[in-house]
């Protein structure tokens, strides 16, 4: 097949952008739809997400940036970064692309009924295949990586709960060391972990959580919070023991902090979005001993606010970080602000307009820091953003 995309497929794609704003969401319906009829490619994606339908919304939104960009793809370059990510994650591989691209062009084609020319169908095919080199190829890079450190592991590894510790109210940390007693590749800070709780009993039952500790050969920990009716938190909460068993492919994700921060680091953070900036933290004061650093954290209150501690031993040891924290329901403690982080506190308060700004936290605290960020001009390349939900979702969802 060709390295590039032909002209008239172009056009062709570009044509089908009104098609798809009015019907991607049902097109993505039906493309899983007839997907989860073969149930080994079901078992692949994380159920959750499809039940809710935020997968589906993320995929129309991603089928529909790709229409609208075809003609300029280096403007997706972080989107199939994500979704590469995502699919080392979840142990996607290249003898699985075949299965979506067939059910792709068919919901097209059943959707869009005699819109969808045989033209169009084949211009799809094209552009579908064209994407999925590109993603396969970076897959593959990824994996190469893993594999090149000590400890790396391509597929699902099998790991021991190995310790079990309640950090706040209704949030727990867990030590995971491998079952086979070798060692792990250090993740980047930042990065997550797709667990797989097949071993323990939950048949299909996937989730990413990021890594709360430094990066490491030994073990990886995640730090959970009880989610009302949430399948897997509630089973770490209240079921895996010491010696539980949970399946893991390798850390994963796009967002973590640089190799090499040439900037002050602003790390804000909101209730258990803390977890990655806690990783961070401990790289920061392990090996950027210059780097000037702020972390600001919001939470509902104490009782509620996890790892406090270990981001103020790793703040000590640093001996370059100012930490603020901010409760919505404030009781007078010390060192402790009242109500919520604010752009105009933060512009007060830190080197907003030369730093990197690293968020993460639920989708309405990011929603709202990102877009004041944006309008207090602060440009896009220095603004860092994790949350929780499937890889293309859009804040503005």
């Amino acid at each position: 097949m060709p390295d590039s995309l032909s002209p008239r497929t172009v056009a062709l794609v570009k044509a089908t952008v009104p098609a798809l704003q009015e019907h991607g969401a049902e097109i993505t319906k039906v493309m899983y739809r007839r997907l989860f009829q073969d149930e080994r490619i079901a078992a692949l994606f994380n159920q959750a997400n499809q039940q809710s339908g935020a997968q589906r919304f993320a995929l129309a939104s991603a089928v529909l940036a790709y229409a609208r960009h075809i003609d300029d793809l280096a403007a997706l370059g972080p989107a199939v970064e994500r979704m590469a990510q995502k699919h080392v994650g979840y142990a996607i591989l290249p003898e699985h692309y075949p299965h979506v691209g067939r059910a792709l062009l068919a919901a097209i084609a059943e959707v869009l009924g005699d819109a969808a020319t045989p033209d169009i169908l084949a211009a799809w095919d094209e552009a579908y295949w064209h994407l999925a080199r590109i993603l396969q190829g970076r897959e593959a890079q990824i994996r190469d990586d893993i594999m090149a450190h000590p400890g790396g592991w391509t597929d699902w590894r099998r790991f021991v709960v190995a310790e079990r510790r309640s950090e706040a109210q209704d949030i727990m940390s867990f030590i995971l060391r491998p079952e086979d007693g070798g060692k792990v590749v250090p993740h980047r800070s930042g990065q997550y972990l797709t667990l797989r709780f097949d071993a323990a009993g939950l048949a299909g039952v996937k989730r990413n959580y990021s890594i709360s500790c430094a990066p490491n050969h030994d073990y990886y920990r995640i730090t959970v919070k009880r989610e009302p009716g949430g399948e897997a938190s509630g089973f770490l909460h209240d079921r895996a023991t010491v010696g539980t068993v949970i399946e893991a492919t390798p850390p994963a994700g796009d967002f973590h902090l640089t190799d090499r921060p040439a900037r002050p680091v602003v790390l804000l953070s909101g209730g258990v979005g803390l977890t990655p900036m806690v990783s961070m933290m401990e790289q920061i004061a392990a090996q950027h001993p210059d780097l000037p650093t702020w972390y600001v954290h919001a939470n509902r209150n104490a009782a509620r606010h996890a790892l406090d501690a270990q981001v103020r031993d790793a703040a000590g040891r640093h001996g370059r970080t100012e930490i603020a924290t901010f409760y919505e329901d404030f009781a007078g403690e010390t060192d402790v602000l009242p109500g919520r982080v604010s752009v105009d506190w933060l512009r007060r308060n830190t080197p907003l307009s030369q730093a990197d700004i690293y968020l993460c936290g639920p989708r309405p605290f990011l929603r709202a820091l990102v877009t004041d960020l944006t309008a207090a001009g602060v440009s896009s390349d220095r603004i860092h953003y994790e949350f929780f939900g499937p890889a293309d979702e859009q804040l503005a969802a």
